[in-house]
């Protein structure tokens, strides 16, 4: 029995596997299909164009996508470019704005794990936002290593985990598939 009683819910999609931003997109896909506004900030990805950007354009005001970073972020050894914290940070207070304003049914924010996990983003300055959300909206949060502060608070967190994946016997990301 399907139950009419709303609750905003914090979701998590995270782990190694494939699919983290492409099932935050099908339950964006899900919540305009039942008359809901959908607003999806990327908080790295942003130098390829990704087919994506394309198919939420059907959809005018209802789902919109913003592509906040310039791409690859360079991590490991190298020190984090300063712009690219800038522009994090720009995208916390987009994402910030957005959750609070009551606005959006879904917010969606891509990759944030990964902005948190590489220290451009505290995660204490997310759960708090979290926790003051407006009581209707959801939220859903993809990205790698989740923040064990943002599992603890989430309702629902999904883990990917990879079995198999073409790249390894050396086929490349294909189109509409991948990208």
């Amino acid at each position: 029995m399907m139950s009419d009683v709303r609750k905003g819910l914090i979701m998590v999609n995270t782990g190694p596997g494939k699919g983290k931003t492409t099932a935050a997109m099908g339950t964006g896909l899900r919540a305009v299909g039942n008359g809901m506004k959908v607003l999806m900030l990327q908080f790295l990805k942003g130098s390829w164009h990704y087919g994506e950007l394309d198919a939420v354009k059907a959809f005018g005001d209802n789902f919109v996508m913003k592509q906040m970073g310039r791409g690859f972020v360079k991590v490991g050894g190298a020190e984090t470019d300063p712009e690219d914290v800038r522009m994090v940070e720009e995208c916390w207070k987009e994402a910030e704005e957005a959750i609070l304003s009551g606005q959006w049914d879904l917010v969606i924010l891509d990759e944030i794990n990964y902005a948190i996990s590489y220290k451009m983003l505290d995660p204490e300055k997310v759960v708090e936002v979290l926790r003051r959300k407006p009581e209707m909206i959801h939220v859903i949060l993809t990205g790698r290593n989740a923040h064990p502060t943002i599992v603890e608070l989430a309702d629902t967190v999904t883990e990917m985990r990879e079995v198999k994946h073409a790249y390894q016997r050396g086929i490349q990301a294909q189109r509409g598939i991948e990208y």
